[in-house]
């Protein structure tokens, strides 16, 4: 079975420069980072950014971190509007704002080697029609892939509660609709499938297996969107660890915790805590049962 590659989000570390985050990191044992897109670290509309993605690189390889490159920056784009503009806005313009940060992801991601870019569709916006709503993602999306596919980094998009993609079967909707591309895939969010899914976690992820390409992970409560510190919510996370080392998932599995930077160096040891115990369990398991 595939070893759990762990890391921890940048978005749970908002109050450390981005090289004190990542060598705490390091120092912890972390194997890597999900690294957010946002101003208080790789900021994506500062000058200079390929040559301060260079110099990234050259750390994160000095650390022996790999990474992930995430897009969900409250306000990197508009500060008014959390998230906005979206894939979805009313706006072609706001529209394309969106798609040139998910194609400057791209961009960052290759130039780091990242295993793959995060991103979600957005919410709904007021007053339009689910059909109009779903032809604007399939556009806005369509260039991204593209540049996806050129840069050989899978496009890893997220359900979450309360945008259009919310779920495994809007997921499921979507890469049909897109005529299942090569290099779109999914970012499974444990607590989101706590939250919201009919299935059980585990379930989640052997359901989502063939296109999972980046996972997320942190407690949480049924119908409550709430990102837990572990043991604070009600998911049985070693069955969840023994299906992503079942699925083959070679990726990192990142602790995401956006709400909690306020002590982020404490929950980070924490949460590795917590994860190695919980995979002991789950290999316990699975060595009982082949016994």
């Amino acid at each position: 079975m595939t070893p759990l590659r762990l890391g921890y989000g940048t978005n749970g570390l908002a109050d450390l420069r981005l090289d004190d985050a990542l060598a705490l990191l390091a120092d912890l044992g972390y194997d890597g980072v999900g690294l957010t897109l946002d101003h208080m670290h790789l900021d994506p509309l500062a000058p200079g950014l390929a040559a301060r993605t260079a110099r990234l690189a050259r750390r994160l390889e000095a650390l022996g971190l790999t990474v992930a490159v995430e897009t969900g920056a409250r306000y990197v784009l508009d500060p008014r509007r959390k998230h906005g503009p979206s894939l979805l806005d009313p706006d072609p313009g706001g529209r394309a704002v969106r798609r040139e940060l998910l194609t400057t992801a791209v961009r960052v991601a290759a130039d780091l080697g990242a295993h793959a870019v995060h991103c979600f569709s957005g919410s709904n916006p007021g007053n339009t029609d689910p059909d109009t709503a779903w032809k604007r993602l399939e556009e806005s999306l369509a260039p991204v892939l593209d540049a996806a596919a050129a840069a050989g980094v899978p496009l890893a998009v997220e359900p979450e509660p309360g945008h259009l993609i919310a779920t495994l079967d809007d997921f499921r909707r979507l890469r049909r609709a897109l005529g299942g591309p090569a290099p779109l895939g999914l970012t499974l969010d444990i607590g989101h499938c706590q939250c919201l899914e009919p299935e059980p976690p585990a379930d989640c992820v052997r359901a989502a297996a063939p296109w999972l390409r980046h996972v997320q992970i942190e407690d949480m409560r049924r119908g409550v969107h709430e990102h837990l510190p572990f043991g604070d919510g009600e998911i049985d996370f070693p069955p969840v660890l023994e299906a992503l080392a079942a699925a083959g998932y070679r990726g990192l599995t990142v602790v995401e915790l956006p709400r909690h930077s306020h002590a982020g160096p404490e929950l980070a040891r924490r949460s590795l805590e917590f994860l190695r115990t919980a995979d002991a369990a789950r290999a316990a398991r699975t060595n009982g049962a082949r016994s």
